[in-house]
């Protein structure tokens, strides 16, 4: 009786031991927090992945992600600076940061947490559009109203532990009923610019080719004036040439002679058969052999 009633003692005590461990112990994961709460009071937060340990039966533990987290917001009408309607579809990519404040405020609930970023989301999103025309609007999107809307949807989010690492704009759309008639304005203004810049090409191209036609201009009246100089200068040679060397009376009436033969020469070729002469010329003394 005795060795059995020790032994059921032994049993007790294990499985109280077990039990103790059991509760005294715990993993944190990787990407988790966990919270230690003693009498519901948080007195620490856990981040660093392994074995931890609690006080059983007085601490209790609360596991938060910490993981990057989607949630895709549903679509909303915005108004810009110009009275225009414009309808936005958002995806935000957030994040616990602080899980005390996570749990505090919203007590770890990822539906109260993705309300409060929708609205911080579409404040921030009707602050940005609001402050801008359509136009700059549709010239914006991207990167830089990504980061406008994000910084400032971020402002509001602080005080509950979250923080928002993107608020990405998916679409921006504009309501059906004016669509086509803001597409035909950007399409004519960017015909109104397209022709500005072909304008402006071509004046610069009659600018071009009017200062090209001028040096040419001058450059051809140059070269026109330096041939007439050269001629002259050639003739005036060649006149030189010529009394040189028809200095005696000799060489001189033999130079008219030649004269006199080229000039019939050119008369007879040109089908006319009559050729008057002086009757002292040296050619009408040779063909009729008067000598």
């Amino acid at each position: 009786m005795k060795n059995n009633f020790v032994k059921g003692l032994i049993a007790v005590i294990a499985i109280a031991l077990f039990i103790v461990i059991g509760n005294s112990l715990f993993t944190v994961h990787q990407k988790e927090y966990v919270a230690v709460r003693q009498f519901g009071k948080i007195v620490r937060v856990e981040n660093e992945p392994g074995l931890k340990i609690v006080t059983p039966f007085v601490q209790t533990i609360q596991r938060i992600s910490a993981e990057t987290k989607l949630y895709d917001i549903p679509q909303s009408d915005v108004i810009t600076k110009d009275k225009k309607s414009m309808i936005t579809d958002t995806y935000v990519l957030w994040r616990v940061t602080d899980p005390v404040k996570y749990i505090q405020t919203l007590n770890a609930l990822d539906g109260r947490a993705q309300e409060r970023i929708e609205a911080a989301v579409y404040n921030a999103t009707k602050t940005a559009i609001s402050s801008m025309t359509q136009d700059e609007v549709i010239e914006s999107r991207g990167e830089a109203l990504t980061t406008l809307i994000t910084q400032n949807a971020n402002s509001d989010m602080g005080g509950y532990g979250i923080e928002i690492v993107t608020a990405e704009i998916k679409s921006l759309d504009l309501p059906d009923d004016n669509r086509a008639a803001v597409y035909d304005r950007m399409i004519s203004e960017r015909n109104n610019i397209a022709a500005s810049y072909e304008a402006e090409g071509a004046a610069e191209a009659q600018k071009i080719k009017n200062e090209t036609d001028k040096k040419v201009a001058i450059l051809t009246a140059d070269a026109e004036k330096t041939a007439a100089q050269l001629e002259g200068e050639g003739e005036a040679e060649y006149m030189k040439i010529l009394s040189e060397a028809y200095n005696t009376p000799e060489k001189a009436e033999f130079y008219n002679f030649m004269r006199e033969l080229e000039a019939f020469e050119k008369a007879l070729s040109t089908g006319d058969k009559t050729f008057i002469l002086d009757k002292d010329s040296e050619l009408a003394r040779l063909l009729y052999g008067i000598y």
